[in-house]
């Protein structure tokens, strides 16, 4: 029998008693629930990074405007700026964050990981992170597995969808699944993989969904990116043995009661936030006369 990703206590005993990996186990489960081959799994990982690597080029390379005209090639602007910041290496992350989720804006091809508004984290952190240090697409893969296996007790305690846990189940949960594959391909024990989930829903709770005009492009693009920030912050924290000191268990389940009591107007319903400011109305109020079709009298009648 596999795991059923219930807990990340239960998760870590299991693979301590049955002597498998982080991966492996993801990929038993896998097997059993979908009937499926280890190869079969593997390949279909690699392929979504392949997706991946492909939505950060694309956003670097192709005309990013959506319809809405909130999104205008943000991405390029950041990546091409002369004045890098803090690093080049921290100017590229943020742009290839931004660049993965301003395809999936309009209309491109992306990975919902674990959902297409947050589909510019994972990218963003582990393109970035195999740049620097050379990881291979092999160990990438091993680590998108344990951070399915993350998205799943996230899933199982708390939740994943903006529209029940607010953007820190979206956002929060990519940037926590993002920490805890880089902590693993950078030869991270299970309790620092675990430590950086921790740490990052720390920094991630509470975050609401407040999308303008209904749309999944202002606050979300940027939130994708200060989202690959915050993973690569906690990936540095738990790999250097910083103790997040609440468990990470409590920590989903503190995300998840914070989704709970969260009022319905900060959870992607438009009503609240940003998307209720003054700018945000007119812009949704544009938005809106622009999707409507206007049809021609039918003479007939």
């Amino acid at each position: 029998m596999c795991y059923l990703f219930e807990s990340f206590k239960g998760w870590k005993s299991y693979c301590e008693e049955n002597k498998v990996s982080l991966p492996d186990s993801v990929i038993e489960y896998e097997v059993e629930q979908k009937n499926a081959e280890s190869n079969q799994i593997k390949a279909g990982i690699l392929n979504a990074f392949q997706v991946m690597k492909d939505a950060v080029k694309t956003g670097l390379e192709e005309e990013m405007t959506s319809r809405s005209g909130m999104i205008n090639n943000g991405a390029k602007k950041v990546y091409n700026h002369p004045l890098a910041v803090l690093s080049p290496e921290f100017q590229k992350l943020i742009a290839r964050a931004l660049a993965a989720k301003e395809v999936n804006s309009c209309m491109g091809r992306v990975v919902a990981a674990p959902t297409a508004g947050a589909s510019g984290i994972l990218p963003g952190t582990l393109v970035t992170l195999q740049e620097i240090h050379g990881v291979s697409d092999e160990k990438i893969v091993e680590g998108l597995l344990v951070s399915a296996g993350i998205a799943l007790i996230i899933e199982e305690k708390a939740s994943l969808a903006g529209a029940v846990g607010g953007c820190q189940a979206e956002t929060g949960s990519a940037a926590a699944m993002a920490a805890g594959a880089m902590v693993y391909c950078l030869g991270g024990n299970t309790d620092q993989v675990f430590n950086a989930v921790a740490i990052t829903i720390q920094c991630m709770l509470g975050l609401v969904c407040d999308p303008v005009a209904g749309l999944v492009e202002v606050p979300c693009v940027v939130r994708n990116a200060s989202a690959a920030s915050i993973a690569f912050s906690s990936t540095q924290i738990a790999i250097s043995d910083v103790s997040s000191v609440i468990p990470v268990d409590e920590c989903v389940e503190a995300m998840g009661e914070i989704g709970a009591s969260m009022e319905s107007r900060y959870k992607e319903t438009a009503m609240g936030g940003l998307a209720a400011t003054l700018t945000g109305q007119e812009i949704s109020k544009r938005v809106l006369i622009q999707d409507i079709e206007i049809l021609p009298d039918d003479e007939s009648q």
